[in-house]
């Protein structure tokens, strides 16, 4: 199973841990490094990670851990990191033409949700995202934090304003490229770069699925008080 990580923006709210956000070191193991590591548990087998921010030390520690984990990973470039995520996923496009993990390199995860969603039924003009149907989830940023509206097995409405929403998104999709042409129509017709525009164009057609977590451990890694939750619960359960 091949794995695209986004580890292209700034993290300006965790700089005082680090220039350089996905290697702001966890309990002396780099974020990026604690995403693939999850993946790895969960059989993935290729990586392809979009840099932008400080790319090129980025990139240095993506090719040495490359190296140590006998793994390939490959390093997409993306000059224009300022903008919406939407971007970096497109990035990848010429490089994925099989189904594919989507993980963000700031979100930590128990690798059992990658595990589930490997077997998850897909069809071929589909993705599945894992959801956090745990309103009252103290590790969520609230502030933050991507809403999501499902129903019925599918979602009805996802992003970080809507009013209506019964769970979060924990950034870990199962997507089949179909997801790059929906993010290409989304900055075409309405300008909206973003991953969620490309999915709100999918669930419009019923194409997007929902996996709950069920409870696992997942965190989304944005300021100094999620990292301290994090670390807490990796101290705790170590």
């Amino acid at each position: 199973m091949k794995c695209l990580i986004i580890v292209a923006g700034k993290g300006s709210r965790l700089k005082s841990l680090s220039d350089s956000k996905p290697l702001a070191s966890l309990l002396d193991v780099p974020l990026v490094e604690r995403v693939i590591r999850s993946a790895l548990e969960a059989g993935v087998d290729e990586f392809y990670a979009v840099v932008g921010y400080r790319r090129d030390q980025v990139r240095a520690f993506l090719e040495d851990l490359a190296g140590k984990i006998d793994v390939p990973v490959t390093v997409i470039e993306n000059e224009d990191w300022e903008k919406a995520n939407g971007l970096s996923v497109l990035k990848a496009k010429a490089f994925l033409n099989e189904p594919f993990f989507l993980l963000m390199g700031d979100h930590l995860f128990d690798p059992g949700i990658a595990r589930k969603m490997i077997d998850f039924p897909l069809a071929e003009d589909e993705i599945v995202l894992a959801v956090d149907q745990d309103l009252k989830n103290p590790m969520v940023d609230m502030d933050d934090v991507t809403r999501v509206m499902a129903d019925k097995g599918l979602i009805q409405n996802i992003g970080k304003g809507i009013e209506e929403y019964n769970c979060f998104d924990t950034g870990i999709f199962l997507c089949n490229p179909v997801l790059f042409s929906a993010l290409e129509r989304s900055m075409r017709d309405s300008g909206d770069d973003s991953l969620s525009g490309g999915i709100r164009i999918m669930a419009r057609e019923g194409r997007v699925r929902f996996m709950p977590v069920d409870g696992l451990f997942w965190i989304d890694i944005d300021d100094p008080e999620r990292y301290r939750q994090a670390e807490s619960y990796l101290l705790a359960n170590s």
